[in-house]
């Protein structure tokens, strides 16, 4: 694993000002950190040069272009495989690579194996997701879901 960036109190109040609003001018954010705007500018590079920062998104809310249903689902994958094959759990990341439906994977330890975040228009949809191309992946052996009912907290951000 790489070795965690060191960040000092300029660097973190930069970071916390972008989580806010990665579309501000230089210039603001200088304003907002209390810098000139090239130190400012040079602080970012050095923080998208180290990986700290790893992009640029528009956050886009599911609900308002027809994708009202989330759903996390917990999948238990096959554990034997030949060894003339790939590890059912190397073939199964690669097909959810592909799954335009999956907004979030996450390995997980315990009894399940990974959590999916699934966002989809309808039960509808969600049902053809499940029947049509998850539970057909020939490395799946069982899943649960638990729908989201309201979304208490929703953020991107981390704490720096």
């Amino acid at each position: 694993m790489d070795e965690p960036t060191k960040l000092d109190a300029l660097d973190r109040r930069i970071l916390k000002a972008l989580q806010g609003n990665g579309r501000m001018t230089y210039d603001d954010l200088a304003e907002q950190v209390g810098l000139s705007p090239s130190a400012v500018l040079r602080r970012v590079k050095r923080l998208e040069e180290s990986g700290v920062i790893s992009g640029y998104v528009a956050l886009v809310r599911p609900e308002r272009i027809g994708l009202g249903l989330t759903a996390y689902i917990n999948v238990r994958m096959e554990k034997q495989s030949g060894s003339d094959k790939r590890s059912p759990m190397d073939v199964f990341a690669a097909a959810v690579q592909t799954w335009p439906e999956v907004a979030e994977c996450a390995s997980l330890t315990g009894e399940m194996d990974y959590l999916l975040r699934v966002v989809v228009a309808d039960m509808a949809d969600y049902s053809r997701f499940v029947m049509e191309t998850l539970l057909r992946h020939p490395s799946v052996q069982d899943c649960r879901t638990t729908f989201v009912l309201n979304k208490v907290k929703s953020t991107t951000a981390v704490p720096v």
